[in-house]
């Protein structure tokens, strides 16, 4: 009995050992499939008092390691920085010549010009003893300086009387004979001035016509500029929409003062339409005066006259037209004339300018101008220079022709 009690406690102990093996088996197990078993919290250590960023208070690596030159592609691959454009330049607004000083150049230009009619009729008429042969001769020098018929009949005349009264002949004398009755030909008390001034709260108007070839256009950038010299506000209007590079020079010519200039988008247009739009751009503007250029046009054609005639009328219901001028060759002589007679029907020609005064002995040319139309001559041109367009003064003129 003792014996049998003995054996059921070994095998007691023997299953108790399995199940404690077994236990400890299964128990791995869990840990494995569960994962750790969470540790009770303890308390955060102390901080050392230490520089920010520095030792255990310096900010912790990265999870993920900062991307380089060329995860981000390289330095060539970056976008390229943005080119502004330089700004345009400034242009230079020029001063134009006064006046004043066209004018001294005006005498000795013309001087220089018509050296050979003042030397010849000087010599002619204080030689003493003159004949008929010799008053012929005087004759012959003024109509070849295109006084005219009429206006050299009647300075002989008066030479004539004044020799035969007075009996003296030296120089000085007929000289100032000679200038007494140019300058009564040339007529000092005509209303040369522009009209350029603002009328009844509106810009004055002026329109500018001639013939192809006389330097119409040039002649409106020129007066642009003795205007802007006299303190005057000018707006140009390109009317001469014929011919292609017209609008451009005269862009030009306004750019320089700073002028503006009115013109259209396309060649051929309406030149009516563009003198019209001009001119309202210019009462928009408060300017002082408008400078219309035409087309040049040849005075034998009836159809571009009637255009002309057209583009005032044009105008008129806009704004009255103050001023009509008219360009002329100077050395066109008689034909000039004609050319001045037929405008002066078609539009009312008001002044003339003279171009190409400088280098031609054809000095008479403003005495029958004046004489034909009943205007005066108001500019002459004296060169290709931006300020070689004078005002015409008489007695200016009339000195250069006997200095």
């Amino acid at each position: 009995m003792a014996r049998v009690i003995d054996q059921l406690w070994e095998y007691i102990a023997i299953a108790v050992g399995i199940l404690v093996i077994l236990g400890g088996v299964l128990l791995g197990l869990l840990r494995g499939r569960g994962g750790r078993t969470k540790s009770a919290p303890t308390a955060p250590p102390r901080k050392k008092e230490v520089l920010p960023g520095v030792g255990d208070d310096a900010e912790e690596p990265r999870d993920t390691p900062t991307r380089t030159i060329e995860d981000r592609g390289g330095v060539d691959t970056l976008p390229p920085a943005e080119v502004l454009p330089e700004p345009a330049p400034t242009p230079t607004i020029e001063r134009p010549e006064a006046p004043a000083g066209r004018l001294q150049r005006l005498r000795a230009r013309l001087a220089r010009s018509n050296t050979a009619l003042g030397k010849a009729l000087l010599s002619l008429l204080s030689r003493g003893g003159l004949d008929e042969e010799a008053w012929e001769d005087v004759e012959d020098t003024l109509l070849a300086s295109d006084l005219g018929v009429e206006a050299t009949t009647e300075l002989v005349e008066s030479l004539r009387s004044k020799v035969k009264v007075e009996g003296a002949t030296d120089e000085a004398t007929v000289r100032g004979w000679l200038r007494e009755d140019l300058l009564t030909l040339v007529d000092p008390s005509m209303d040369r001035s522009i009209a350029s001034s603002r009328v009844a709260g509106r810009p004055a108007v002026v329109l500018v016509v001639g013939v192809n070839g006389t330097g119409k256009t040039t002649t409106v950038g020129k007066l642009a500029r003795v205007l802007v010299a006299q303190d005057k506000d000018v707006v140009l209007g390109a009317a001469d929409t014929f011919r292609a590079a017209a609008a451009d020079q005269l862009e030009t010519w306004g750019g320089r003062v700073g002028v503006p200039t009115i013109r259209s988008d396309r060649d051929g247009a309406d030149p009516a339409s563009v003198a019209f739009d001009a001119v309202k751009a210019g009462a928009e503007m408060e300017a002082d005066v408008v400078l219309i250029d035409t087309a040049g046009r040849l005075h034998n054609k009836v159809g571009l006259m009637d255009e002309l005639g057209k583009v005032k009328r044009v105008i008129e219901k806009q704004s009255p037209i103050d001023e009509v001028l008219l360009v002329l060759d100077a050395t066109t002589g008689q034909n000039g004339l004609r050319q001045a007679e037929v405008f002066g029907e078609a539009v009312d020609v008001t002044g003339i300018v003279l171009t190409k005064m400088d280098g031609t002995a054809k000095g008479g040319i403003v005495v029958s101008v004046q004489r034909k139309l009943g205007v005066p001559v108001k500019l002459v041109g004296l060169g290709e220079g931006p300020d070689d367009l004078a005002p015409f003064d008489a007695e200016a003129f009339v000195d250069a022709l006997i200095d």
